[in-house]
């Protein structure tokens, strides 16, 4: 069955744009359900069954910082994709903290959101490139002081963070106990060869490739 999606955009060219170019990059596996230009319409395509919004959260105006908590605690198995313009990291990660499953920049190849819609609907977060060294995290001119480097890594902790699943998190806390694949596998009710799978591609994740520099990653990031 076709993956039912909603576009929420004030800007209506670019919506059907993105539903046109959807619609031919998924061959026909991501359906588009409706296209909400207004947060009154956008509530209304809310009552019908929807897997993904793919939405500007500038739709919701002065409500933008509460409109993705609110969305997923009326539906909580839908995914939601932010794409916009807005790249302020401050923003993206309260996007993230109110329950956002991606971000991508609309200034970003059309097959980076495929990308997206194929990891969230996995159960993954992703945060699209061009986000990771967001403006105020870069700034030259600013004084370095232990506020500033604090702030860094708090930035750095959290989109460390995100890369990993739910699943893949709850592994890693055991690994870093020193815990066995088996010791695990038989603690999360799994297989050793799906443990052994979740340890790799966090390793992959993180850039590293054993056990040990991974645990020493962990706890240099503070990430459990």
């Amino acid at each position: 069955m076709a993956l039912r999606a909603v576009i929420a955009d004030t800007q209506k060219m670019f919506a059907e744009g993105v539903q046109a170019i959807l619609t031919e990059l998924s061959m026909q596996s991501i359906k588009i359900v409706g296209i909400a230009f207004s947060m009154m319409e956008l509530k209304k395509m809310m009552h019908f069954p929807v897997d993904v919004l793919i939405m500007d959260i500038t739709i919701a105006e002065q409500e933008s910082h509460k409109i993705i908590s609110e969305l997923k605690s009326e539906n909580p198995s839908l995914r939601i994709i932010v794409l916009s313009n807005i790249s302020d990291s401050k923003l993206v990660r309260q996007a993230f903290i109110n329950g956002a499953d991606g971000y991508v920049l609309k200034s970003t190849h059309a097959l980076e959101l495929l990308e997206c819609i194929d990891k969230v609907m996995d159960g993954s977060t992703f945060i699209g490139e061009g986000l990771r060294l967001a403006p105020e995290l870069v700034q030259k001119k600013r004084k370095k002081s232990e506020t500033s480097e604090e702030s860094m890594k708090y930035e750095e902790r959290f989109f460390l963070k995100q890369k990993l699943t739910k699943r893949e998190k709850q592994i890693l806390s055991l690994i870093v106990q020193f815990k066995t694949t088996k010791n695990i596998a038989e603690e999360l009710f799994i297989s050793d060869q799906t443990v052994a799978s979740h340890r790799k591609r966090i390793m992959k994740k993180f850039g590293v490739n054993n056990t040990g520099t991974l645990i020493k990653f962990t706890l240099e990031h503070q990430l459990v």
